[in-house]
């Protein structure tokens, strides 16, 4: 990445060794190192604090989430109650970046390299932001791609397993999750999962719905939407959220301490601004309420059994499968979920990449020996459109896995899917028959 700098007499800055030239400054990263290392002629180098200082940044409240589910609907929920309260915010992650009511730039990494975030900083700062909301991933934090940032907060939603073709053992996931909390900086912990992690107890406050919290849910109902009480200190409040699901109280409530926390306003004014949060494009995403078609990014254990609870008051049949060229052992698992809670299974293609599509089934259906109702088709469109031919009246129809992606990833080349397109596309034809 190669960025216009205008410092004394540098016209440009590099994070990227192929990329250097006359008049160009080098940003020397975690990431870079071992490039600038091999070079034969050294540049002129600064560090990411350096160019905090040289693009004046410091004044903006960096806010980081991390965790293996939520993060994007956090950060969401961060940024629109913060905007509802007519505070200044931006965020960056998975969806994008965003700055006001603006849209800055399409999906990205969750979190990119540390030159692209503090130019995101620069560009949102210049339009008037002055939070930055951001997801922080397992990876950024292992290759330190958040180097030289100062956090004005630090959020946790939970740790379970993912990433292990890339950490390798749930307990090295779980201790670089645990690094990111290892500073006194302000932090907010889900005491409810607190277990997972270790954290510096300086500066940490929590939430929780069972246990004993700073922000603690008193009651609540998941009835038509989440209701719930809340207590922060000797405050109390309540709130109410279309959205649906006891993993969305978790995340609700990681959102409203964030944002108590950062404003200092008082818990029932945060309160009052919940109800405008309706979730995340793909994530929980109702598509057809006639029959009920919902589409969601859960692509974990864990992930698939906060989204199969939630809709257990109903009969489900889901459809999903399992990305290739990623962690191996979650795949039985995923399949022994969706055993647990679905009276119909269609195992399927999520994004093979350099995978044998019908080897990723026989990985998942390992989980699923003995059960009934399971079907295996490796691909999508038709395992959705089985799945919807198939539907009863009482049935909900979940869809997991990839969410609002617009692609599926074969060999290296991402072709046109949306399964909320693909959803809407089969019913229509339906309705015409």
């Amino acid at each position: 990445m190669k960025l216009d700098l205008s410092h004394e007499e540098y016209r440009y800055i590099t994070d990227d060794t192929q990329e250097l030239g006359d008049n160009t400054l080098f940003l020397l990263t975690s990431q870079n190192k071992s490039y600038f290392d091999a070079l034969l002629v050294k540049p002129e180098v600064i560090f990411p604090i350096d160019l905090i200082d040289i693009w004046d940044l410091s004044a903006m409240k960096v806010v980081g989430v991390t965790g293996t589910n939520g993060k994007t609907t956090v950060t969401a929920a961060i940024y629109s109650f913060l905007l509802d309260l007519d505070e200044k915010p931006a965020l960056q992650g998975t969806r994008g970046l965003f700055a006001g009511e603006r849209r800055i730039e399409e999906k990205s990494m969750t979190t990119p390299s540390v030159l692209e975030t503090l130019y995101n900083m620069k560009q949102t700062q210049e339009l008037g932001c002055n939070y930055f909301i951001m997801e922080v991933s397992s990876h950024a934090i292992h290759q330190n791609r958040i180097e030289g940032l100062h956090f004005a907060l630090k959020v946790h939603t939970n740790v379970t397993s993912d990433h292990l073709d890339y950490h390798g053992t749930v307990e090295e996931y779980r201790r670089i999750k645990s690094l990111f909390f290892a500073d006194e900086t302000p932090k907010l912990l889900n005491k409810d999962d607190i277990q997972k992690i270790t954290y510096n107890p300086v500066g940490a406050q929590s939430y929780g719905v069972d246990e004993p919290a700073t922000f603690k849910v008193q009651a609540f109902s998941l009835l038509n939407g989440i209701t719930a009480g809340i207590r922060h200190m000797k405050d109390e409040a309540t709130f109410y959220s279309p959205m649906v699901g006891l993993f969305n109280l978790f995340n609700l409530m990681a959102a409203i301490g964030a944002v108590q926390i950062l404003t200092r306003r008082h818990i029932e004014e945060v309160c009052r601004v919940v109800e405008n949060f309706a979730g995340v494009s793909g994530r929980m995403e109702v598509v057809s309420r006639d029959p009920l078609v919902i589409v969601d990014f859960a692509h974990t254990e864990d992930g698939m059994h906060a989204v199969l609870d939630a809709m257990k008051e109903r009969d489900i049949s889901v459809v999903f499968g399992a990305g290739g060229n990623r962690d191996k052992e979650k795949r039985p698992r995923m399949g022994a979920v969706a055993g647990r809670y679905a009276n119909k299974i269609y195992v399927t293609s999520d994004n093979p990449r350099d995978e044998v599509p019908e080897e990723i089934l026989e990985d998942i259906l390992v989980g699923l020996r003995g059960k009934e109702n399971v079907t295996a088709c490796p691909d999508r469109r038709v395992a959705i459109k089985l799945a919807l031919d198939a539907l009863d009246e009482n049935e909900v129809l979940l869809i997991l896995g990839k969410g609002d992606e617009d692609y599926q990833e074969i060999k290296g080349v991402k072709h046109p899917f949306d399964d909320r397109e693909v959803v809407r596309e089969l019913l229509a034809h339906k309705k015409v028959q």
